[in-house]
């Protein structure tokens, strides 16, 4: 069984004071929703864990109930750090889940492909990751202010998600980073704590995040493209009446 744990308990503090970034209405529905929404409608995904913050369940009964979203979904609240509202969605996860895709919430435009490929990868090889290579020139600097050097971009890749494991690699791995005392805002990177390989998975449309102000809007218009190339089914559509 595939599971998917959606984490919406973070504050997003980068997109201004009083702003919950995964309610701010994007093409008609929320952040969240449009998240929600794509792994609702993943065939290879069986159910949905969604870590929110304390407070905030109510709210996510609503999204539920307004998108009238199908597949079994539980919530539940966050923790203090990512890795602990990852380690509490993991708690929630059926007891026949073998494979579950962890996603940022404020992530909504991931294509159904790199869902699929990381949950395949995840079964050959334990962990994989949606990611793209980095294809800007990088400069390092110690202070913000002066160049120290240029790095090699061609060993760099940006992680994204979903990131996808076997079930029992990601407890144990986030198991030894709390027994190390290590902080890791990515999950893969507690992966590197027990020597675990993961497998890049290269997405072939944008997959951002929504994260400051000026990513809004490039994002509204990725979610009108994917809403114009993937029109309600002839069967969603409303007959005309017979005469």
């Amino acid at each position: 069984m595939t599971s998917a744990i959606i984490v919406a308990a973070g504050k997003g503090t980068r997109m201004g004071p009083n702003v919950d970034k995964l309610f701010l209405e994007l093409n008609g529905k929320p952040v969240v929703a449009h998240t929600w929404q794509r792994f609702d409608a993943a065939d290879c995904v069986q159910e949905i864990i969604l870590v929110v913050r304390d407070g905030m369940e109510k709210e996510f009964a609503k999204l539920a109930a307004k998108y009238k979203f199908a597949k079994p979904h539980r919530v539940v609240v966050g923790g203090k750090e990512r890795q602990d509202s990852v380690w509490n969605g993991l708690e929630a996860l059926s007891p026949t889940c073998d494979i579950v895709a962890i996603q940022d919430a404020a992530r909504p435009c991931t294509e159904q492909a790199v869902i699929e490929e990381t949950i395949q990868a995840a079964r050959e090889m334990g962990a994989a990751v949606a990611a793209q290579p980095v294809t800007d020139t990088i400069k390092e600097s110690g202070g913000g202010l002066l160049i120290e050097r240029t790095v090699d971009r061609s060993r760099l890749w940006a992680v994204q998600t979903p990131q996808t494991f076997r079930v029992e690699i990601i407890r144990r791995s986030l198991a030894e980073a709390r027994r190390q005392g290590v902080a890791v805002t990515d999950d893969t990177a507690a992966c590197e704590l027990i020597g675990q390989p993961v497998k890049l998975v290269v997405g072939h449309k944008p997959n951002p995040k929504v994260t400051r102000p000026e990513d809004i809007a490039y994002i509204e218009v990725l979610l009108k493209g994917t809403a114009k190339a993937n029109p309600p089914s002839s069967k969603a559509r409303r007959r005309p009446r017979r005469k």
